[in-house]
């Protein structure tokens, strides 16, 4: 075999066992629970919109359908949180299975009675939480959520929150389940719920 001949056949057996290589991880993965994320969520204690102290015990039982935004939220927000109450009008049998939940990241400027009215606007099924600063750190840094304060220049806000924006679904004993795309049409989130939850 030639020199040539012999590096052209080594590089096609080191493609081949890339490609195979490859092809293993796309199957492991597609047969791997959605995400890989172990010891995301855990204990927290808030205070929802009627003002009252709350954990997570208080929504055992219940599937949890868990955003994290702030009621100044000028899109992202409103339009996420208006798809998930689509998506059960579109399966209203969800309604006795799940809570869904908004939680802040804004705590300095969403004290519970403006939560109480934000969330009254997406249906009574909604639950708004918030706490003090540091209740809402511990609480972003175990669900791995990013928030960040934002100044705005020139406006009468002061500030925004930049954040991130996925819907988290947590099962009836607590323990995380899946994410959801907020771009998801109301349909589609009511079709993947329907096909986790029972």
């Amino acid at each position: 075999m030639g020199k040539g001949t012999r590096a052209l056949f080594l590089a096609l057996i080191a493609i081949a066992a890339a490609v195979g290589t490859a092809a293993v991880t796309l199957l492991v993965l597609r047969e791997a629970p959605a995400p890989a994320v172990a010891g995301l969520g855990g204990a927290f204690s808030l205070t929802d919109q009627d003002g009252k102290r709350v954990t997570e015990a208080d929504f055992r039982g219940r599937y949890m359908l868990i955003f994290f935004g702030f009621t100044n939220c000028p899109d992202v927000c409103p339009m996420t949180l208006q798809r998930i109450a689509d998506a059960l009008d579109v399966a209203p049998a969800l309604k006795s299975k799940l809570t869904p939940v908004l939680v802040s990241v804004d705590p300095e400027r969403d004290t519970p009675a403006a939560l109480k009215s934000y969330v009254a606007a997406f249906g009574p099924e909604f639950r708004g939480l918030t706490g003090s600063p540091d209740e809402i750190a511990a609480m972003l840094k175990a669900y791995k959520v990013y928030a960040k304060k934002v100044p705005l220049d020139g406006s009468a806000l002061g500030y925004t929150m930049d954040h991130s924006a996925l819907i988290y679904l947590y099962g009836p004993d607590g323990a995380f389940v899946t994410a959801y795309d907020p771009a998801l049409d109301p349909p589609a989130l009511a079709a993947r719920l329907q096909e986790t939850i029972k």
